[in-house]
């Protein structure tokens, strides 16, 4: 569905990835890990379009991802970033509703179907009684969690998140884990980063790892997610948990 073929991502002379070749089918679920500053912003942002690559491209249903006119990739690609300004007026339901913009003629819609289905996504979220709170009100974690369900809202078929954890409490890390997984199993193409093997561990299917020498590896989790993998990624010791659902390593 879309891929990333033989690309390569510099910063300021620093090779952050070097020819990496993925392709994310319909119904994946990939996560991306690394330490800070291994490129993970850097890789959603080549992905969705908003960054050209030193080398290689991104290529949508076997098309250039810049060939796509930007109305039209919006209804095939969304993403959350990992910083957005909060000075939105607006209420939340009003917010999470603006992800129907590219398939709309105006930045809002009455139709009571959509007001339905954004609302649903805040039920799913946890965020219901919340509908006519002004956004910019919001906690950091609901607002978090807001903006997850305006790219929901939006109804891609590959959706890419960048920390789409940050600023939540473990409870609502796994809402959103789970509302993600079920997009996943419902045909849509998830890709994140997170900080968190465990929670990669227990939710995705398979993996990137980012190093800092701009060096990937990528496969399905249970393979890539080792002892040796992890402590190169992050260059800390780690043990296993004693946890046998999910596979857990904790600093040592």
């Amino acid at each position: 569905m879309i891929a990333a073929r033989g690309l390569s991502i510099a910063l300021a002379d620093r090779a952050l990835i070097q020819n990496l070749d993925i392709e994310i089918k319909a119904g994946e679920c990939w996560a991306v890990l690394g330490r800070n500053g291994s490129g993970k912003s850097s890789l959603l942002l080549a992905m969705a379009g908003l960054r050209r690559p030193s080398a290689g491209e991104v290529r949508l249903r076997e098309r250039s991802i810049g060939q796509w006119p930007r109305r039209e990739l919006a209804k095939m690609v969304s993403i959350v970033l990992q910083d957005e300004s909060a000075d939105y007026w607006g209420s939340t339901l009003d917010y999470v509703m603006l992800g129907r913009y590219p398939r709309s003629r105006t930045a809002y819609s009455e139709d009571p179907a959509l007001r339905n289905q954004a609302l649903s996504l805040l039920g799913e979220l946890d965020l219901d009684g919340h509908e006519a709170q002004p956004y910019r009100t919001l906690s950091g974690g609901e607002r978090q969690r807001a903006r997850i369900a305006q790219s929901l809202m939006q109804d891609t078929e590959c959706l890419l998140l960048d920390e789409p954890l940050q600023h939540l409490d473990l409870k609502h890390q796994l809402a959103v884990m789970q509302a993600l997984a079920r997009r996943a199993t419902a045909g849509r193409a998830v890709l994140m980063a997170l900080h968190d093997p465990a929670m990669a561990s227990r939710l995705c299917g398979h993996v990137i790892l980012l190093y800092d020498s701009g060096r990937a590896l990528h496969g399905r989790i249970a393979e890539m997610l080792t002892l040796n993998n992890l402590e190169s990624l992050y260059q800390c010791r780690l043990e296993p948990a004693d946890r046998s659902d999910i596979q857990v390593f904790v600093p040592r």
